[in-house]
């Protein structure tokens, strides 16, 4: 995070600097004022769309979809993180998460990702509490939340909803057509994912 920092910090400064000595001041000024703004309203929307997917995902959990989904995803489950304990709250978190990715869903995935996380973060807590053999160091992040993180960022995606929402927005001939390059890119960069995380789960 401190890297990430610094380099958004020293993008700022330059930024600016450039812009200043290239007489681009006022130009400099106003883009400044109109991220800010357009910051707010962003941070306010999302706001807004993550409370209504988090609310849609308890009335999923209360009606017994996760539970039908679980279901259906269970071999995936299984396969990506052999660990964790059968009918683990995580694995109803995790595979709504997968599915809203898959349909392009990120707003939907944010909250089941949030719950995941929390769900392996209590998992592993126990299995520090019991002595586990599986249980890893404080402070650092287990294998399942490590092989959750990849997978959900490489993002395997059949119909990218929010990115066709945005091109539509924003004025292109065809919002669509984005599709047949998003599956391939997903495809690979999750085939990608999944194979880094097996041989570095193999790894002490």
């Amino acid at each position: 995070m401190r890297l990430l920092n610094k380099i958004w910090g020293w993008m700022l400064v330059i930024g600016i600097g450039v812009g200043l000595v290239t007489g681009k001041a006022a130009e400099v000024s106003t883009a400044l004022v109109d991220s800010a703004k357009n910051g707010v309203d962003y941070a306010i929307g999302m706001a807004g769309v993550v409370a209504m997917w988090s609310g849609i995902m308890h009335l999923a959990e209360a009606e017994g979809i996760l539970d039908v989904l679980t279901r259906k995803m269970k071999g995936l489950i299984h396969f990506l993180f052999p660990d964790i304990p059968h009918g683990h709250p995580a694995e109803k978190y995790i595979s709504l998460n997968f599915a809203a990715n898959i349909l392009g869903l990120g707003w939907a995935a944010t909250p089941a990702g949030l719950s995941a996380m929390e769900a392996l973060n209590d998992l592993e807590e126990e299995r520090r509490s019991t002595h586990h053999p599986l249980a890893g160091i404080r402070g650092r992040a287990s294998q399942e939340m490590c092989t959750f993180l990849v997978i959900n960022v490489s993002s395997l995606q059949l119909i990218p909803m929010t990115i066709i929402a945005y091109r539509s927005q924003f004025g292109a001939a065809v919002p669509a057509e984005i599709v047949l390059p998003g599956i391939l890119a997903t495809a690979f960069s999750t085939a990608a994912g999944i194979l880094f995380v097996k041989i570095m789960g193999r790894r002490p």
